[in-house]
């Protein structure tokens, strides 16, 4: 194996479009304390901008109330809940990512719903009630949290309206309900940002009709927005399916293609939010729960800024109704993170990515290495590639070789023949070792489900079961230092395990040992 010679010089900037955004389940299920202790989690260890969800205007969360008591008549608009999840969102450091859907029941045309908690998916009965909605929805959110603030929040129109799951209307019906929307959030404010179609994978044919009646009716697109997976037909069992796959690229590759299609139209230079992006679209595919989800998605996190301005992860934890309760602790939900915060390995894939670098120094199929312009701290996020449906054709691990710089010409001093060091001032001295700090995740280290398989698949894990569970979720953490050699650079040779996900941090070793000290000396150490 030859080994791949990475550059000293930045050869780029690494995006965050990986976390400027995160799904989460229908906007009402933030009122739970498992949520918001997720959330929390989350925040802490990875650090997103923006939340995503649907079900801002449904009924659970009651915002549109109309009313006819004691001769009065008319809607009242009621943000009690709207209050205490943003109110929580903003104390987490997160904002939201407003999505303007599923349709209140006093004002749906119809009683076509989708999911267990029943979103309603028709059009309005009466497109000024939904324009009145949206007014005195983001007039409240600018009153309570101010302008300045909300025009950093995007607004987009509905949910997948390509797909008569979530739209009962046709395109014609959508673009009404978008043109109608649009100048309502324009009334409140002509600097808040609002957008879509929102749309599902396989719709390609209607960015050219969206950009299309935008520009004819001289409507606000300020964003698109669209969704992506890669997985193929649902194969259904009993609180499950099954699922084959592309490739990975297969995802880049549609981040990519809106852009492709509008080249040369009117919205050729609009911000692209890919809203929703996962492997499988189902939420109980116990794929989500493995280690081979976090090395599939890899690559897409260290390329996907290339294409996007954002790709929002769905979801960041299990709790989410969708198809029900869930029937068991491990069931294939969309989430980072299990339930009580235990957390998987795309959990820590995303938590690798926020200890990268803002300097890309190389990327590869199987590696991503960058540099901390500040501390001189190189990481290295390496994979073993995976995806198609040959799963048996992987091998059970997968070999790396890199030659990392470490030391830049500045720091380099001759002190004799063929070895270099760091300068030397006073008792503290750049040495010629990097410590080197491994992170390992695969199919026996940092795998909850593993071990929850092998505990026999406890639907309702006991607390001593939850324990155990927490404990086996932890990467595999190993600590050494390794040579550094005349030109600076350290040989790293990975050898990386079965659906395996590695993160090394290399810095280099200022010696602070007092000259007295001999671990030889020390029993056990002679």
């Amino acid at each position: 194996m030859s080994r791949t010679i990475v550059p000293t010089e930045a050869a780029g900037t690494l995006s965050d479009a990986w976390r400027t955004c995160v799904g989460t389940g229908r906007f009402g299920l933030a009122l739970r304390k498992d949520y918001q202790d997720s959330l929390a989690l989350v925040q802490r260890e990875i650090g997103f901008r923006y939340i995503r969800g649907h079900g801002l205007l449904h009924d659970d969360v009651a915002i549109h109330r109309p009313y006819d008591a004691g001769g009065h008549r008319g809607t009242a608009y009621v943000f009690t809940y709207v209050d205490q999840v943003i109110d929580a969102y903003l104390g987490l450091g997160i904002k939201p990512f407003l999505e303007l859907g599923f349709m209140p029941g006093g004002l749906a045309s119809g009683d076509r719903t989708v999911f267990w908690w029943l979103g309603n998916v028709t059009p309005p009965r009466d497109h000024a009630e939904w324009a009145s909605l949206v007014r005195a929805l983001l007039r409240h959110l600018i009153d309570r949290y101010g302008l300045d603030e909300v025009r950093t929040w995007p607004v987009e129109v509905w949910n997948e309206p390509n797909l008569p799951q979530f739209w009962a209307g046709d395109q014609a019906a959508y673009f009404r309900l978008y043109e109608t929307s649009v100048h309502a959030v324009k009334d409140v404010d002509a600097s808040l940002q609002v957008g879509g179609p929102a749309i599902s994978p396989g719709a390609d044919d209607w960015w050219e009709p969206f950009a299309e009646f935008v520009t004819e009716r001289d409507l606000p697109a300020d964003f698109l927005s669209m969704h992506a997976y890669s997985s193929g037909p649902a194969q259904h069992v009993p609180f499950g399916v099954y699922q084959t796959f592309r490739r990975p690229q297969h995802l880049l590759d549609q981040f990519a293609k809106p852009r492709k299609i509008l080249a040369g139209t009117a919205l050729a230079d609009r911000p692209l939010h890919v809203t929703e992006f996962n492997t499988s679209y189902r939420p109980d595919n116990p794929v989500h729960d493995t280690a081979y989800n976090a090395a599939y998605l890899a690559l897409v996190l260290a390329e996907g800024g290339e294409h996007a301005d954002s790709f929002s992860y769905w979801t960041f934890s299990d709790v989410f109704e969708e198809v029900g309760v869930p029937a068991s602790f491990f069931h294939g939900g969309f989430g980072m993170l299990a339930h009580r915060q235990v957390r998987k390995p795309t959990f820590h894939l995303y938590a690798f990515m926020a200890r990268m670098g803002s300097e890309i120094l190389a990327r590869g199929v199987d590696h991503l290495v960058t540099r901390h312009p500040a501390t001189g701290q190189v990481t290295v996020l390496a994979w073993q590639p995976v995806g198609g449906t040959d799963d048996a054709a992987e091998p059970d691990r997968h070999e790396l070789q890199l030659s990392v710089p470490v030391l830049s010409a500045g720091e380099l001093v001759e002190t004799g023949p063929g070895v270099s060091t760091g300068s030397t001032s006073g008792a503290t001295s750049t040495g010629s070792r990097v410590f080197v700090m491994r992170h390992d995740v695969d199919e026996t280290a940092g795998n909850a489900w593993a071990a929850w398989r092998e505990m026999g698949r406890p639907a309702s894990p006991s607390g001593r079961q939850l324990d155990a569970l927490h404990e086996a979720s932890e990467p595999a953490r190993r600590a050494r230092s390794l040579p550094i050699d005349g030109g600076g650079r350290v040989d790293l040779d990975l050898t990386i395990g079965r659906h395996g996900i590695t993160l090394v941090t290399l810095d280099v070793v200022r010696d602070e040992t007092p000259s007295w000290l001999d671990d030889t000396r020390i029993l056990g150490r002679g």
